[in-house]
């Protein structure tokens, strides 16, 4: 086999590759043999036909496809292997010459990984997000908490007021015509919470128990319903009943009843100390974060588009699973969000090519940094993820992640120690 390489543009490469005659006519009898039941020949039985008498009575040609998918599938990967090429697509395969006796010619053309060009990457000042507890979030906190353990009654007597929960029967009209979404019965609507759109509950404020009234609002332009999008409408609501929210003292016997805590200000000092370790936790998240920016940021690279596509192929994959768990899919998503599959592909495409560099530019800092992953890292990475999976034999599970996963660990726990290379180096600034 010979291969020659042409560079035809910016991360494109042509590969010419011509089989010797000899392993061509061995894929046409593969082919022969793969095929030969599908042949009626007159005074054969059927897959009893020579293959001298097929190619005589059928044509030499209806053995080629298979047998250029049999030499192909054996000979381009061979000379990927051999010219160190790692492509990022299909390849586009043009045949050049064929027939029997003679050399198969063909061509391959195939988008490559791109080469990157590293900025300044170690040393790097990146600004460090500083986050302190004030005593607004605990106060936030312990209100949740009050919410959350309320005692909710039926408000007899009086009007609706801010902060009451009405329940109600609703149906909304657009033009004088009932709209599909726009109907419910017994709906629980706490009044101030914001819920519904426009002022809806506001106007409910001051109704009473067994009163019908009509509200009018207007739609938000972007809506995501077309036919809502921006129109006025009213809507003919009843009021069933009138609850109230009885909230518990912020007191001790508070904190005995939500909490490990005897006292409330034990409970605040616990919420204090929480909430400090997720602000930590939180500064080293977004400043990593900072640091991998920046250093693809500094990095030149021209990232073709069938990568950026892949990408944005795994996000919808990513999408369709989240949506799953919810009992919906994409199609569904799609009709409530009044977008179609080429304008998500548009949105992300910004956020995948993004992705797509740093990637790159990880893979060219170990290159150029010689991080290699020993076999102890692996396997403790793979311990890892088996605890995650759970399961009672977490050996076994770990064998069958080293055994099945490998190249993928590998590229983990080396993105691991790139990432901790460049933020340990960095130099953060207030």
């Amino acid at each position: 086999m010979n291969v020659k390489v042409e560079k035809i543009e910016t991360n494109v490469l042509k590969l010419e590759i011509t089989v010797e005659a000899a392993k061509f006519n061995e894929a046409m009898n593969k082919s022969y043999k793969k095929n030969m039941n599908k042949f009626n020949v007159p005074g054969f039985r059927k897959g009893k036909a020579p293959m001298s008498i097929i190619k005589k009575f059928y044509g030499i040609e209806v053995l080629y496809d298979d047998a250029i998918d049999i030499v192909c599938d054996e000979t381009y990967p061979v000379a990927l292997a051999e010219n160190e090429i790692k492509p990022v697509d299909y390849p586009k395969i043009e045949i050049i010459q064929i027939g029997e006796g003679k050399d198969f010619i063909y061509t391959a053309v195939i988008t490559v990984k791109p080469e990157v060009e590293l900025g300044e990457y170690k040393g790097i000042e990146v600004k460090k997000p500083v986050y302190e507890v004030v005593e607004a979030e605990i106060d936030a906190e312990l209100v949740s908490m009050q919410d959350k353990n309320a005692r909710v009654t039926s408000k007899e007597e009086g009007t609706i007021e801010n902060g009451n929960i009405a329940v109600i029967d609703f149906k909304g009209f657009v033009d004088g015509v009932a709209f599909e979404g726009g109907t419910g019965s017994d709906y629980e609507l706490e009044i101030g919470s914001g819920t519904f759109i426009d002022n809806f509950e506001e106007q409910l404020i001051g109704a009473a128990k067994g009163e019908t009234k009509n509200i009018s609002v207007k739609f938000p332009e972007e809506y995501g319903k077309e036919e809502l999008n921006g129109k006025p409408a009213v809507f003919e609501v009843t009021i069933n009943e009138i609850k109230v929210k009885e909230l518990p003292a912020l007191d001790d016997e508070l904190a005995k009843e939500v909490s490990e805590f005897d006292t409330i200000e034990e409970m605040k000092a616990d919420l204090k100390s929480k909430m400090e370790e997720n602000n930590k936790t939180r500064v080293e998240q977004e400043y990593e974060t900072a640091v991998i920016d920046a250093v693809a940021d500094n990095a030149k690279v021209e990232i073709p588009s069938a990568m950026i596509d892949r990408e944005i192929d795994t996000m919808l994959k990513d999408l369709e699973m989240r949506l799953q768990y919810q009992g919906l899919d994409l199609k569904t998503y799609y009709e409530y969000t009044n977008t179609t599959e080429e304008k998500a592909r548009e949105y992300m495409k910004e956020a995948a090519e993004k992705r797509v560099k740093t990637d790159l530019v990880i893979e060219k800092v170990a290159k150029v940094e010689n991080v290699e992953v020993t076999e102890e890292e692996l396997v403790a990475k793979a311990n890892e993820l088996a605890k995650q999976y759970g399961g009672k034999d977490i050996e076994k599970t770990v064998k069958s992640i080293l055994d099945g996963q490998r190249d993928y660990l590998k590229t983990d726990v080396i993105n691991e120690k790139v990432v901790k290379l460049l933020v340990d180096s960095s130099k953060p600034t207030a």
